[in-house]
């Protein structure tokens, strides 16, 4: 496949709606490693985040053409990402995994936030982020390891960023308690 020059992700998806398999390509290279994370993390299995991975790209082909750049196409992405994996794994009804299972992305080239999470990983701040409600981890999933701004979540979500704000606050102030509690009982 010949390469052209890569556009900004507007352009790109301007093409994919057009056809243009190689956009696609390109888009998918520049999203797939922090879009994976964010859905191995919901998904919590390897074959199941790469599945879903392939489902979003699908969509992201078939539903180009109704982009309508009120949003960032990384912003839009999620969103898809995030859909795909609520319609697959509503079945399974799974919670989200353990911080500890982000141990085996560190050779997927994996950015500073996922490999400090996957750092933790068996370590009493990953203990205590596992306690956590769904909705605090998910916006940890994507605040630190998708590494999407707080604006960003709040669109992928389809919450304000106040929410967003105050989940991530509870999740902190969660995780420094639960921190907190384990050095007293040492």
């Amino acid at each position: 496949m010949a390469r052209r020059a890569a556009g900004g992700d507007d352009d790109l998806l301007r093409s994919v709606a057009a056809g243009d398999a190689g956009a696609l390509a390109l888009l998918y290279e520049r999203h797939a490693g922090a879009v994976f994370g964010y859905l191995l993390r919901l998904a919590g299995d390897r074959m199941v985040a790469e599945e879903i991975l392939q489902d979003t790209m699908l969509a992201v082909w078939r539903s180009a053409g109704a982009f309508e750049g009120r949003a960032k196409v990384t912003t839009w992405l999620f969103g898809v990402a995030r859909r795909q994996a609520h319609n697959r794994l509503r079945l399974r009804a799974a919670p989200l995994p353990a911080a500890a299972d982000l141990l085996d992305r560190a050779d997927q080239g994996a950015g500073p936030e996922e490999l400090a999470i996957a750092a933790a990983g068996g370590t009493p701040v990953a203990a205590a982020i596992d306690l956590l409600p769904d909705h605090h981890r998910e916006v940890i999933a994507l605040v630190f390891v998708a590494g999407l701004p707080l604006a960003d979540v709040a669109e992928v979500l389809a919450i304000p960023v106040g929410t967003v704000k105050s989940r991530l606050h509870h999740a902190r102030a969660a995780v420094a308690a639960q921190l907190t509690a384990q050095e007293v009982s040492e």
